[in-house]
């Protein structure tokens, strides 16, 4: 499943890794967004297959951040 970001922001700190089992609603990223930090959550669990961006990208809200199977 892709895991898009919802908002438009700085990508501040990546807690996931690719092949790292995750729950619902664990955390993936972190986005910086008017000086707010908004986590990014996996929606299932599964294992994150890829990660799209990296720390200090400027992601626009849709992008596909992740994956996650």
């Amino acid at each position: 499943m892709d895991i898009h970001a919802e908002l438009v922001g700085n990508l501040w700190k990546i807690v996931s890794e690719v092949g790292q089992r995750v729950d619902e609603d664990d955390t993936l990223m972190i986005l910086e967004s008017m000086k707010m930090e908004i986590p990014i959550t996996s929606p299932l669990a599964g294992t994150v297959k890829a990660i799209l961006v990296a720390e200090g990208d400027v992601v626009q809200e849709g992008q596909v951040v992740a994956v996650v199977e």
